[in-house]
């Protein structure tokens, strides 16, 4: 992981659009106390350090590789008002009541306990304080998956992994599920085109994001048959529905 955290900063074309659904909507004031949760290599932290005048932000994540990443930028920028914490986000070390802002772009739904962070969310904001969360939704890259199904003689396994993605719904009442009054905030969507089935494989983020996924659901040949059905239809652009919840503690 030490190698790919160097080159990670790929993410930011993939978290980008995700992100800027956040940018449009998070409180930006001096003095406020902002956490950025699954902060990464530090693609919206940095925009929020420099965008936040005096404001306090504390990156957290678990990938100590990635924040050292974080950390050359924070010094070759100068910004003075960025703490890192390599810490679990479900036992963020803050005092209770004392956070203005949590941010988690394309974080909190990767988490095998969201539910455990996001009640901690809701313990360390101040009333009134504001959780902003993307993600992208169900329906995401269904041109791939519309092939990958004529391919599958069995659908279950697909249908699982295609449905645990997540839904308006289903997110909103996660969010009210921890104690927020909750709503959803903006939806978008963008495409990733490919020249074609093999350019899609080769592609180093869709290989580090996607493809372990892919072969936990498929075999070698029969992701190799999708490669093929997809060269024959030549260039492929994969839609990813996008959306920014807004959470706020009473």
């Amino acid at each position: 992981m030490t190698e790919t955290a160097q080159y990670y900063d790929e993410l930011p074309l993939w978290s980008a659009p995700f992100g800027q659904l956040i940018l449009e909507r998070v409180p930006l004031r001096r003095g406020q106390t902002i956490v950025d949760i699954g902060a990464g290599t530090g693609f919206l932290t940095v925009e929020l350090a420099q965008r936040s005048a005096a404001a306090r932000v504390i990156a957290v994540d678990p990938w100590p590789e990635a924040m050292r990443v974080l950390r050359r930028k924070i010094s070759y920028l100068g910004l003075t008002n960025v703490e890192l914490r390599v810490a679990d986000a479900a036992t963020l070390d803050l005092v209770s009541g004392s956070v203005d802002v949590v941010v988690s772009n394309l974080g909190v739904n990767n988490f095998d306990n969201a539910d455990t962070i996001l009640a901690e969310c809701h313990r360390v904001l101040r009333p009134g304080g504001r959780l902003l969360l993307s993600t992208n939704l169900v329906g995401h890259m269904a041109e791939f998956y519309d092939v990958l199904r004529e391919v599958l003689d069995d659908h279950e396994q697909l249908d699982a992994h295609v449905n645990h993605r997540a839904t308006l719904d289903g997110t909103v009442a996660q969010l009210q599920a921890a104690g927020f009054t909750a709503s959803v905030a903006g939806t978008g969507s963008f495409t990733m085109r490919f020249a074609d089935g093999t350019a899609l494989f080769n592609h180093y983020f869709v290989q580090l994001g996607f493809l372990e996924g892919w072969r936990s659901i498929a075999t070698a040949a029969e992701l190799a048959a999708v490669e093929k059905k997809l060269n024959e239809r030549g260039e492929l652009a994969l839609t990813i529905p996008m959306a920014c919840f807004e959470a706020i503690k009473s």
